[in-house]
């Protein structure tokens, strides 16, 4: 009989609270065998103006297009993981990549709906005091209004 375990959803931003969010949810997918679905929302570049040329590291010169520099960033970060996580390897490659372009929480949201994960596992950066109320939390945001359980993780010096 085959399962038919719904998936895990992993949003990530490509950041170090991101690593740990996939490490924790590529292991709780290979013990419970459920599909991984690894998500990141393509962001609008007047917030962030470089951010997937900081991360990527591409020899290609020219103008990209932002899904397509969103993409290769994708795959750097994955083939990173699976370098630091050889123990994960075949669950991250066969994890679907999804690749949405939006607000993050918004969309986040959207694919939660759409695609009715067993669990949502974010990472968070933990900020507390003025910079948590100024900036709020997106791993926050998500987790009052989502549908399905979300689990945050932190880093260790978080």
């Amino acid at each position: 009989m085959v399962s038919k375990a719904k998936p895990i959803l992993v949003p990530v931003d490509f950041s170090p609270h991101a690593r740990v969010a996939l490490a924790f949810a590529g292991s709780l997918s290979k013990r419970l065998r459920a599909p991984l679905v690894i998500l990141h929302v393509v962001h609008d570049p007047g917030e962030a103006p470089g951010y997937y040329d900081k991360i990527r590291k591409s020899k290609r010169k020219g103008v990209s297009r932002i899904e397509d520099k969103a993409r290769e960033a994708m795959e750097t970060f994955l083939g990173s993981m699976v370098v630091e996580h050889a123990d994960l390897k075949a669950t991250l490659e066969k994890a679907e990549t999804r690749l949405v372009t939006g607000l993050p929480v918004s969309r986040i949201l959207e694919v939660i709906e759409k695609l009715n994960p067993s669990m949502v596992v974010m990472g968070s950066q933990g900020r507390t005091g003025l910079a948590h109320l100024y900036l709020g939390s997106k791993a926050e945001q998500v987790t009052r209004l989502s549908p399905v359980p979300v689990t945050i993780v932190k880093t260790a010096n978080s």
